[in-house]
């Protein structure tokens, strides 16, 4: 059970906890839905990155989906779940040689792209996380 009671509004569990403000939600669900489609970066390569960052941040509802499969990697897909996993350790503390290592893979508009997703997933896994938000049963 999660840690507050979830509105009535909203079309998932995450989103009705966020439905006690309606226009969060709606905002929150509209930056989402254009970070996790296909844009400079594929939204398989973000699936990869999104599965790391769900165990980092401890959000079980979000850990559902699975942990990623390397199986599908490319090596785009590698550096970003390298540079997820980084992240994840070392937060913002990020060093200037790994930004380096991400320049010889990606674009400027691929590396904005991919921190912005990066930073927009990790506070939605936190607030699950800290909302105690679980998958939901069968």
């Amino acid at each position: 059970m999660t840690r507050i009671a979830s509105a009535a509004i909203g079309a998932t569990p995450f989103m009705r906890l966020l439905g006690h403000h309606e226009e969060v939600m709606e905002r929150w669900g509209q930056l989402s839905e254009t970070l996790e489609g296909d844009g400079h970066l594929t939204k398989e390569l973000k699936e990869q990155v999104r599965r790391v960052l769900a165990f980092q941040n401890g959000c079980l509802y979000c850990q559902a989906k699975g942990r990623p499969d390397p199986d599908v990697y490319d090596e785009k897909t590698a550096v970003a779940v390298g540079f997820a996993e980084v992240f994840g350790v070392q937060g913002s503390n990020v060093q200037d040689g790994l930004f380096n290592v991400l320049k010889e893979s990606f674009s400027d508009e691929e590396i904005s792209e991919l921190i912005a997703f990066i930073s927009f997933t990790s506070a939605s896994q936190t607030f699950g996380a800290l909302m105690d938000l679980h998958p939901e049963e069968n």
